[in-house]
């Protein structure tokens, strides 16, 4: 089968090559993908990543061979997947448990955005424990997982601080449910009760000076590539927890969740940018430089 590999010598270290076919172990079912999507932190930055590898947190597409131990969907469904890899590809072999079938309302261009990014917003607000009434400073809100996060923050009661990087980078989270679009922290205009924190870096050792005491810091990123400058008192003076999180495993029941709720309206995918993946490389490069606000997603 075709498949987008690591290749160091290729623009955005990605390009199309011949792989074989996955073969699924008992638990799992074979998808033919149709659509794939992006996210930064599965990209290959690096002459560490071995060329061949196949990337690919997210596909969408259609169950061609049911899982042999007779769970999960059957051939012809369609699909949201999410694994560790391997999602860049014609072909996926995923584990029952991490897959949601698709309503026909729901199309694979919208569905291949939302697993990764929907997923980490989903269960780093779980973990801060949002409730009415909170106040929420998300930064990197104009990414995939911060536009996730503002409408899923908003939807739970809170009042929503979404930090860009720059006002353009801000259109449309106010839309989405932010309360308050801001680009520094010197801008609030209260202290924040919790962060989820997408960029690390100055921008985070300064948010921590702004924080509420008993507030929580959820870290799922360091988009910024700054070293975070956080001194001990900075926690210790408002007794502050911080937690580093990531999406984790068995992720059917609540990407089930995030269907629904883009079946129903209720939360929107952001896709900023669509293109055949014969285009990834440009794509990830556009990724990597923060031009693209939202998702991207590869057709197959």
């Amino acid at each position: 089968m075709y498949a987008l590999v690591v290749d160091h010598s290729a623009p955005g270290r990605l390009s199309i090559g011949n792989v074989a076919d996955p073969a699924p172990d008992p638990d799992e079912v074979l998808v033919k993908v149709a659509a794939t999507s992006l996210n930064y932190g599965e990209l290959p930055k690096s002459e560490n990543v071995a060329a061949g590898t196949v990337p690919g947190w997210d596909a969408a597409g259609v169950v061609e061979r049911a899982a042999a131990n007779g769970r999960g969907p059957e051939p012809g469904d369609r699909v949201v997947t999410r694994g560790r890899a391997g999602g860049w590809a014609e072909l996926r072999a995923v584990h029952v448990d991490e897959l949601a079938v698709l309503p026909d309302t729901v199309d694979f261009l919208t569905a291949a955005a939302l697993p990764i990014a929907g997923l980490t917003a989903l269960r780093a607000l779980r973990t801060a424990g949002v409730q009415p009434g909170v106040r929420v400073g998300i930064t990197g809100a104009s990414g995939g997982v911060g536009r996730f996060a503002v409408q899923l923050a908003h939807q739970a009661g809170a009042e929503v601080y979404a930090f860009v990087g720059s006002k353009a980078r801000g259109e449309g989270l106010a839309a989405l449910g932010a309360d308050h679009v801001l680009t520094a922290p010197a801008d609030l205009d209260a202290p924040v009760d919790m962060i989820l924190d997408n960029v690390g870096g100055s921008l985070l050792g300064e948010l921590l000076d702004h924080m509420a005491p008993e507030g929580k810091v959820i870290s799922i990123g360091a988009t910024s590539g700054e070293p975070t400058p956080i001194q001990p008192y900075q926690l210790v003076d408002s007794r502050l927890t911080l937690i580093g999180i990531q999406t984790g495993d068995s992720t059917s029941a609540d990407l089930a969740h995030l269907v629904r709720l883009l079946a129903e309206g209720r939360l929107q995918a952001s896709v900023d940018r669509v293109a055949d993946w014969g285009r990834a490389g440009e794509i990830a490069m556009a990724l990597i430089n923060r031009e693209i606000r939202g998702k991207a997603v590869l057709t197959l």
